[in-house]
C-alpha cells in the first residue's frame, strides 16, 4: 500500500516552486487568538495549489503545509479527501486509487493506520484473507490496520461514516 503514502514535505516544497494558486491565500506574518504565529511568505488559509507534476491540492493551508480539510488529486487519478496535519494524511479520510481500490478510515502520518474499510473494485486481491464481497463494489476488508496492513477484523461503520463525512467536506471546499 505504499501508493497511499502522502508526499513528504521536501517533495511538496520542491514542487511548489512552479505551482499556481487558484484562491487568494494570506502570506502575512500574524498571530492568531491561540498564539500561533503564521510565518510570512507561506500559504495560509483556503486555497488551491497545483504542483509541477499535475498533482492538485484544494483545501486549507497553515504555514505553507496542507493542514485541516482538503483534497489531493494525483495525475494518475488517485485522490485523497479528508483531514491533513502538517502536510500529511492525518485523521479521517478516503483514499481512492486509480484502479478502483478504496480505503475509508483513519490515517496517521500519511499512512493507513487505525480503523477502516479497504475495498477492491474487482473483488481481489484477497489481502488478509476472508474478505466479504458485494455491496460496496468488490471484496472488502474491515477492521484495524497498522502500517497499511489489516491486523484485526471488526466492524467499524462509525469510522467509515466519519471518513466519508470528512471526504464530503473536502469536496465541498473545491466547489
Amino acid at each position: 500500500m505504499s501508493s497511499i503514502d502522502a508526499l513528504d514535505e521536501e517533495q511538496i516544497a520542491n514542487r511548489m516552486k512552479s505551482s499556481t494558486n487558484r484562491f487568494p491565500v494570506s502570506d502575512v506574518g500574524k498571530v492568531d487568538s491561540l498564539g500561533v504565529k503564521y510565518l510570512p511568505g507561506l500559504r495560509h488559509g483556503l486555497g488551491q495549489l497545483t504542483l509541477s507534476d499535475g498533482t492538485c491540492y484544494t483545501g486549507q493551508f497553515e504555514n505553507g503545509l496542507f493542514n485541516g480539510c482538503g483534497m489531493l488529486v494525483f495525475p494518475d487519478g488517485s485522490r485523497y479527501e479528508g483531514d491533513f496535519i502538517q502536510g500529511k494524511f492525518q485523521g479521517a479520510g478516503v483514499f481512492s486509487r486509480f484502479d478502483g481500490m478504496k480505503f475509508e478510515g483513519e490515517f496517521k502520518s500519511g499512512c493507513v493506520q487505525g480503523y477502516g474499510m479497504l475495498t477492491f473494485a474487482d473483488g481481489g486481491p484477497e489481502r488478509g484473507g476472508g474478505g466479504r464481497g458485494g455491496g460496496r463494489g468488490g471484496t472488502s476488508h474491515e477492521g484495524l490496520f497498522e502500517r497499511g496492513q489489516l491486523v484485526g477484523r471488526e466492524g467499524c461503520q462509525g469510522t467509515v461514516q466519519r471518513a466519508q463525512g470528512a471526504a464530503a467536506k473536502a469536496r465541498a471546499l473545491s466547489m
